[in-house]
């Protein structure tokens, strides 16, 4: 028996445009709805009155799909979600996607075992999300860009914050400028990278690529790649880390060489997690709004849910926090 992904391939469109043709949704271009039904008919695809593709029991439960449980990042991020969720009475079940937990991760997407899903995990692919989001079927991104009909994005403007971070080492005086980042298919190492190449750029600053490592946003990563940066020799005036785990690991890498931390090598991260104010010194970071990111997104969920009409994409701006990790550099 055809199914609806059969229809939708022979019409050579996604699942979720099938469904909106099948079901003569205002979305859909007439020359669209005409090949689908043409596709529909060619395969003598039925829609099942009692068991429409589009039809589901509600499970009064949103997932929120995440690369780590454990990062100190995302505590807060979850407590936003958390307090939305319950506020509208539902339950979420926060879910891993590293290594065995991909799998039943992918299944509360394809299976549509949840009312609606929320994604911060870069190896989910995109593929997936696309073909998991359906009308009726809410999917939030918060870490990529992607363009469907059924996904929305809801993302930290990472370049900005990216810029914020090395001016702030620039009008410190602070001229060679190292960046330690996260993992390179991370959008949003990514874009914090782009806006360090920007504010270098625009002040018209070198950017040296010996001084340029990743350190996968662990602190473990960021300990070693500091390490290797300390064994070349020469260190740079200041050095931007992609988040403050990296950073926190790079502060212990100066300590075990007696390298100081601001009088010898300034240092700047990103996040503000609630470790970044008790490491000493305490960190000068960006703040992204964790707690904003995860209540919003969820809250979209549930707009989705009542049939309203939202954005596609929603932008939240960052913050400088200053403390005692950054010195002025003597001239």
């Amino acid at each position: 028996m055809a199914t609806i992904k059969d229809v939708a391939k022979l019409a050579g469109v996604a699942v979720s445009t099938a469904s909106y043709a099948l079901n003569n949704s205002k979305r859909i271009s007439t020359a669209t709805k005409e090949r689908v039904e043409e596709a529909a008919r060619q395969l003598n695809y039925k829609k099942n009155g009692i068991a429409s593709d589009l039809k589901r029991t509600k499970t009064n439960t949103i997932a929120l799909i995440l690369s780590d449980l454990s990062g100190p990042y995302y505590s807060e991020l979850i407590k936003g979600v958390q307090d939305v969720t319950t506020a509208n009475g539902f339950d979420l079940i926060a879910c891993s996607s590293i290594g065995d937990q991909q799998s039943t991760a992918v299944k509360f997407l394809k299976e549509k075992r949840v009312d609606g899903a929320i994604i911060l995990a870069h190896n989910i692919s995109d593929a997936i999300t696309i073909e998991s989001a359906q009308a009726g079927f809410p999917v939030i991104v918060l870490d990529r860009d992607l363009i469907d009909e059924n996904v929305y994005h809801v993302e930290v403007d990472n370049t900005e914050g990216g810029f914020i971070a090395t001016e702030c080492l620039i009008k410190h005086g602070h001229e060679n400028i190292a960046y330690i980042g996260g993992p390179s298919a991370s959008l949003d190492n990514q874009k914090r990278f782009d806006g360090y190449k920007q504010a270098l750029e625009q002040y018209q600053l070198p950017s040296h690529s010996k001084w340029n490592s990743i350190g996968y946003f662990t602190k473990e990563g960021g300990y070693k790649a500091t390490k290797l940066l300390i064994a070349q020799g020469e260190l740079p005036d200041a050095i931007f880390y992609g988040n403050d785990e990296m950073a926190i690991g790079g502060l212990q890498a100066f300590q075990e060489k007696n390298i100081r931390i601001p009088e010898d090598i300034s240092i700047i991260g990103f996040d503000d997690i609630q470790l970044a104010e008790y490491v000493h010194p305490p960190l000068t970071t960006i703040k992204q709004p964790k707690y904003e990111v995860g209540a919003l997104a969820v809250h979209l969920i549930f707009q989705l849910l009542e049939g309203k009409n939202i954005n596609s994409h929603y932008k939240l701006s960052t913050e400088l926090i200053e403390r005692k990790s950054v010195m002025l550099k003597k001239q």
